[in-house]
């Protein structure tokens, strides 16, 4: 074939037939011709929402909507579907779906990280279904989309997905590489594993879905200003107020930022300011011209080994993909107003790595016509999650952004449910991991953003292994331990950017020639890489031994730690209103308390430390600490009379666990640690060594015997280095934090964020023993739990050790894994572990009930004993025994105390509930 203008030139898989490609665009007029340009991928006609008239901006509405994209349009449109039209006002800086609406790949895929992520997408199909049903343009397209493997451990994801389905309703089917190939007789597939194939998913055409939402929603009443910028969000005593725009200022009670990447921009526009974390980088589309012959219905293909995908669009293909290092755009934070401003050049030498992919994988490639190379800007959280909810910096402030390439996915179901959460201060969506409240201020940071920006991309079509770990923005949170830690080996995780042990190599440790170099320590970041038996396994079971049966020692600084304190009753008033256990207990006592919604759910799960008649220190997890004190303070009086500080990083918390702890800790205080004298669920202040002030807690969140020390950040390097010295006869160890999970597991405790969340109420979970309520004073979410607890559970937390499962070979469980009762779909796990006592994988997860039309009925304790389990591991489906009751370990040491104490249900409650459920 005779190279000539416009055409790709391929045929083997070669940096030459990329250099071929690359010289194409300086034959005469290709270079000025082809560079990027805003124009619209899409055929569609270039229409405006406005009818030509000037719309002035009214003085005031209820809510303002800033962003005419499709995430914008869709919060607009189902605000006047709920009624809200005529109070809503959209207002753009530009033309509405002029942002990054104009450049999206319309890709509208189902199968998402989450069931949240899940259920947001399968809203937004069936959105697009019903408008094309009313004549409302969407180019929503059923054609199906093909995943392919190259690799065996991408054919294992491929299984977990496959058996994920089933809980997530999603129609899939795992195919040979023969069988995809009849898919899409464009591929080659002598290089292929297998595929997956997904019918029910499609395309759609941005910014036709874009027009059409709004055009629905004006028909509701919306008010639409374009040429409109915000440049203030106003609030009064943290509550939305008004809005300052270049034309004038509009009053309001409720504003959402659906800003795509100038969401972060606009989030400054307020004091205090709102943290949305966003960074653009460059994404590519290459576009063809029309290939003869090209199937309408070609599925979208992703090969996700080489990073790429490609679509049939308009005759042509259009094809782009995530590169494993992405490119940041705007590195000084500039982010250019205008659309000629905003183009990014093309950079062929950037782009040649998706090319020579391309090429490889649609070998026909080489002969079609290049239209154009698109490098369009796209938005990316630190964590590559979309970032939704009201704002815990302001109220009524509400953000949907950070979808990424994939807008049209998310809009109809972050859509509706970001209407939802402004009209009934609800969702029908549980979209907790969702939220913007997961972020701290140091994930706003810009240069944090731009580093990891760089990796954020490459995840989408990375393989995500167990316990993913980010490489960029490390050693940012430490705790005064840290360097001490990671001389002892320390194997590093992060959660909201602290450092934090997850296991422990000892030989990394200080005075192991293998494990230094030139005295320096390594700096480790945590991996699993593989669905198998993980590279850390024997580790983390010499340190599981360690705190079962002699003295382990564990980093818990990265807890969530909040003081409340009040004048007078005042705290205990509020707390007793937010809690759903009695707090009104003795000074010096510690509780396990829910902090429930309207529903029931749990909003948070905590321990609270009554320090002093009008004091508490509450203990919650890590992930919460923006979430729940914004929740929190919402909730608290108005008047002041209430303070709250955070004191997470002003105290190094350390547990000391283990048959020993007691009497190796009574070495080193004065103070008597005797059951009698410091029993179980109690606090005190201790001196340990030279140190005082250290906040001592009998408890350890594993069902453990030990303490958690909370030591002020000054002592902390000292009352180490005591511990370290007078545990070294006890045999003691440091553990990470793998260890304490495969502890809580096979004890059977639940966690918020991994098995609670916000639509997980205590009765579900075997903890109505924590909801008190014969108290006087009525607390969050009590109606909802009285109506359950009458009517009955309708699932129900279980402990499934699973049998006949080598661990050593087999594929493990590692979350989201499919249950089965007498051979019938009836739940999925949430959290796994390897049990060292049990010597199996233990699984937690929920059980429900279905009857022959698939609604969830009543789950009864006698409905969970007397079923027949098996658990979907890849495909394939192993027996497991059911339990309802945190078990009873053997050890060598048992203590009344550790026996005694039961974190998952009360057997004189299950009986309530299972009588009152008859």
């Amino acid at each position: 074939m005779m190279f000539h203008q416009h055409q790709i030139i391929h045929s083997v898989i070669s940096t030459t037939a990329c250099r071929r490609l690359l010289n194409a665009r300086h034959i005469t007029g290709v270079g000025s011709r082809y560079q990027t340009t805003a124009s619209f991928p899409y055929e569609v006609e270039d229409i405006s929402v406005s009818d030509g008239a000037p719309v002035s901006l009214p003085k005031e509405a209820k809510v303002v909507i800033c962003g005419g994209g499709v995430m914008g349009a869709a919060v607009a449109y189902h605000l006047a579907e709920l009624g809200w039209g005529p109070q809503t006002v959209l207002i753009d800086k530009g033309r509405c779906g002029g942002g990054t609406t104009w450049h999206l790949s319309g890709l509208v895929g189902v199968f998402k990280p989450s069931l949240a992520q899940v259920k947001l997408a399968k809203s937004s199909v069936q959105l697009y279904k019903n408008m094309e049903a009313r004549g409302l343009k969407t180019g929503w397209k059923e054609c199906g989309s093909l995943c392919i493997a190259r690799t065996r451990d991408r054919m294992i994801a491929f299984r977990r997905m496959k058996a994920q389905a089933v809980s997530w309703d999603i129609d899939c089917d795992l195919v040979t590489p023969q069988e995809a190939q009849k898919l899409c007789p464009l591929i080659a597939v002598d290089d292929l594993q297998g595929g997956l194939w997904i019918p029910g998913d499609g395309v759609g055409d941005p910014y036709q879905i874009c027009l059409s939402l709004i055009s629905a929603a004006k028909e509701g009443g919306l008010q639409v200003v374009e040429n409109c910028a915000v440049q203030q969000v106003l609030n009064q005593n943290r509550k939305v107020v008004a809005v300052g725009t270049s034309r004038g200022m509009v009053e309001c009670q409720y504003f959402v930022n659906c800003g795509g990447f100038w969401a972060r921009k606009i989030g400054k526009m307020s004091e205090p300011y709102v943290k949305v974390p966003l960074h653009a980088c460059e994404h590519y589309y290459l576009h063809t011209k029309p290939i003869p012959g090209l199937d309408p219905m070609t599925p979208v293909v992703r090969d996700l080994d080489g990073h790429i995908y490609f679509r049939e669009n308009g005759g042509s293909l259009l094809a782009g993909g995530f590169e494993p290092k992405a490119k940041p755009a705007f590195e000084d934070g500039t982010i250019p107003e205008s659309s000629e401003e905003r183009i990014l050049p093309e950079d062929w030498d950037h782009f040649h790595v998706l090319l020579e992919q391309m090429l490889h994988r649609v070998p026909s490639l080489g002969d079609a016509v290049l239209e154009r190379l698109c490098n369009g800007p796209e938005a990316f959280s630190p964590d590559c999650k979309w970032i939704v909810g009201e704002a815990p910096e302001i109220q009524n402030y509400y953000v949907a952004a950070g979808m990424k390439t994939i807008g049209i996915s998310a809009a109809g179901g972050v859509g509706r449910a970001t209407a939802e959460l402004i009209v009934n201060g609800s969702s029908s969506y549980d979209m907790y991991e969702l939220d913007v409240s997961r972020f701290l201020g140091l994930h706003n940071n810009r240069k944090f953003l731009r580093d990891r920006v760089r990796e954020v991309p490459g995840l989408h079509y990375g393989i995500i292994y167990p316990f993913h770990e980010f490489k960029t923005g490390r050693n940012l949170r430490m705790s005064p331990i840290y360097p001490k830690l990671r001389e002892a080996g320390a194997v590093f995780g992060q959660v909201m950017g602290y450092e934090r042990p997850a296991w422990f190599d000892p030989g990394y440790a200080s005075g192991n020639e293998s494990g230094s170099k030139n005295g320096l320590h390594p700096y480790r970041i945590a991996y699993t890489n593989t669905y198998g038996k993980p590279p850390w396994f024997n580790f983390v079971h010499d340190e599981y031994e360690a705190c079962r049966e002699q003295v382990g020692l564990s980093d818990y600084s990265s807890f969530t730690k909040i003081d409340f304190w009040s004048k007078g009753t005042e705290v205990v008033d509020s707390l007793q209103y937010l809690c759903s256990n009695d707090v009104d207990i003795p000074v010096g006592a510690i509780i396990h308390t829910g902090m429930q919604n309207k529903k029931g759910g749990y909003e948070n799960d905590c321990s609270l430390a009554r320090i002093a008649e009008n004091h508490y220190m509450m203990i919650a997890p890590t992930i919460q600490q923006t979430r729940c004190k914004a929740w929190i303070q919402r909730h608290l009086p108005t008047d002041g009379s209430v303070s709250l500080s955070d004191v997470t990083s002003m105290y190094t918390a350390i547990c000391v666990m283990g048959p020993f702890s007691r009497v190796f800790l009574s070495e080193l205080t004065d103070t008597d640690l005797s059951p009698k004298s410091f029993p179980f669920f109690t606090f005190k202040e201790l001196d340990i060594g030279l140190a005082n002030g250290i906040r001592a807690m009998n408890i350890t969140h594993t069902g453990e015997l030990g303490y958690v020390l909370y030591i002020p950040n000054e002592f902390a390097l000292h009352v180490y280095t005591q511990l370290i010295e007078a545990g070294q006869k006890y045999g003691i160890r440091h553990a990470g934090y793998y260890a304490m999970r495969a502890l809580r597991v096979e004890r059977f405790f639940a966690f918020w964020g991994q098995d609670l969340d916000t639509t997980t109420t205590p009765l579900e979970c075997g903890r109505s023993w924590r909801v008190k309520f014969n108290r006087d004073m009525d607390f969050v979410g009590r109606d909802a739990l009285m109506k359950q607890r009458d009517e009955g559970v309708k699932r129900m937390y279980v402990q499934l050790i699973v049998q006949d499962h080598d661990h050593e070979v087999d594929i493990w469980p590692w979350g989201t894994e499919p249950i089965y009762r007498n051979g019938k779909y009836v739940g999925a796990i949430t959290t796994t572990g390897y049990g060292f006592t049990f010597q199996k994988q233990v699984c937690l997860g929920f059980v429900q009930n279905f009857d022959d039309k698939g609604t969830a009925q009543v789950v009864t304790p006698e409905y969970i004993t007397t079923g027949q389990y098996e658990v979907d591991i890849a495909g394939i489906r192993y027996p497991a025994k059911a339990n309802l009751h945190s078990p009873n370990l053997p050890t060598k040491y048992p203590d009344k105390e550790r026996l005694a104490y039961r974190a998952t249900r009360d057997i004189v409650n299950d009986v309530v509930i299972s009588t009152r459920s008859k």
